[in-house]
């Protein structure tokens, strides 16, 4: 049974008068970390002992080496992720180093324990190299049963990311990209019922051709969408440009059916949909282009790339990344959802169809409210975490990744 992770007993008595500290709630809370690991087994007395520790461990222990899933049963394996990050990309911060990155991962643990019920480890690596990194969560990985990377720089979490799948068989996966994907693409396909369209019909734009944009672009692809187009600084991502390094190149493959060459400004003219993960400012005049009852995620934080009351002056649903304007594209409406159902059947991988099925559940929750201001629910809606568990555990099974 896994331990349960509880905000630390002692922030509440953080001495927010010390010198070294402001005096700022943010630090009191963040005194002494956000987290604690507690047993969930007693230990009373030397009965107690000798069966949570030495001598009785060792008849588990030789069990587990004799039949290896058996961990799954008798450990916190199957219940438990790491949280790996290099601190190269964290939040609006940028390369800030794996110590300055940790108030960031613990967060993370207590957003997988609150919302999907999963412990998680934050694992601050002091490594950038890819190699390195690889190999390091490789050799780490027994403990675990699933691999949340986080805050890694573009393009090295594309190959990070594909060399840890290929290496191991538990879930791995890049929350910054296909977290903030499978709930884009959630939000959008209710945005397309509420305005009586299908997802087949819309031209979007993204802005933005990092780890959430390329990911983006690939769930929406996948989910049927009729074209997009990914921009860069230099603009829109094509096959023509001879500066593409080698995941912008595969972008222009698959995208941009419509052969845009120009900027983001010039792309944007006609197009349904703006997404924004890029920060920024798109002009005015440019939102104006876009189509009738066009849609606006402008999801950079904490400037959005339009402001929501700019957008709203031409568009029919209008999305940030923030928590104080109506729709928020917050990941914390799919990773612990994802993580808990992937776990759950024991999964070996998440694959496409799991995120799909993540989305399609996601949009669900909210599918006989919707209106512009409620197209994706509030991460507070506690049904979400168990609409998408259920959905990601019924495609693995589907899919063939789950061993139960």
């Amino acid at each position: 049974m896994a331990a349960e992770i509880v905000n630390s007993p002692n922030l509440a008595d953080a001495d927010a008068s010390d010198e070294e500290f402001p005096i700022d709630p943010v630090f009191a809370l963040h005194r002494g970390g956000k987290m604690a690991i507690v047993g969930t087994v007693p230990v009373r007395d030397a009965d107690d002992l000798s069966l949570a520790y030495t001598p009785g461990v060792a008849e588990v222990c030789t069990a587990i080496a004799e039949q290896p899933e058996l961990v799954h049963d008798y450990t916190w394996k199957s219940q438990v992720v790491a949280v790996v990050t290099d601190g190269t990309a964290v939040l609006g911060l940028g390369d800030i180093g794996p110590e300055a990155s940790l108030p960031v991962m613990e967060g993370k643990a207590i957003l997988f324990k609150q919302f999907g019920g999963v412990d998680a480890v934050p694992i601050a690596l002091a490594c950038t190299g890819v190699d390195e990194i690889v190999e390091t969560v490789v050799r780490l990985a027994p403990s675990f049963g699933g691999i949340n990377l986080e805050d890694i720089s573009a393009p090295r979490c594309f190959e990070i990311e594909r060399r840890l799948k290929d290496a191991l068989d538990i879930p791995v996966f890049h929350d910054d990209q296909h977290g903030t994907a499978v709930v884009t693409l959630a939000a959008l396909r209710n945005a397309a019922t509420l305005t009586g369209r299908s997802l087949g019909e819309l031209r979007a734009v993204i802005s933005g051709a990092g780890a959430a944009g390329v990911a983006i672009a690939k769930i929406l692809l996948e989910a049927g969408i009729g074209d997009v187009a990914v921009t860069d600084r230099k603009g829109v991502v094509h096959a023509g440009r001879d500066d593409l390094n080698p995941v912008k190149r595969d972008l222009a493959s698959y995208t941009n059916k419509a052969g845009l060459t120009g900027t983001l400004d010039e792309a944007l003219a006609g197009a349904d949909v703006f997404i924004g993960v890029s920060g920024g400012t798109v002009a005015e005049d440019a939102v104006a282009s876009m189509a009738e009852g066009c849609f606006v995620f402008a999801m950079a934080n904490p400037t959005p790339e339009v402001h929501p009351d700019v957008a709203r002056k031409y568009a029919a649903v209008v999305a940030t990344g923030r928590s104080d304007f109506p729709n928020q594209i917050n990941n914390v409406l799919a990773f612990p959802g994802i993580f808990s159902g992937a776990l759950q059947v024991r999964a070996t991988a998440i694959t496409e169809a799991m995120k799909l099925a993540a989305a399609e559940a996601l949009a669900a929750v909210v599918a006989d409210e919707l209106s512009a201001e409620c197209v994706i629910p509030s991460p507070f809606d506690p049904r979400v975490a168990p609409a998408v568990s259920a959905a990601v555990a019924a495609a693995a099974r589907a899919e063939g990744v789950a061993k139960r």
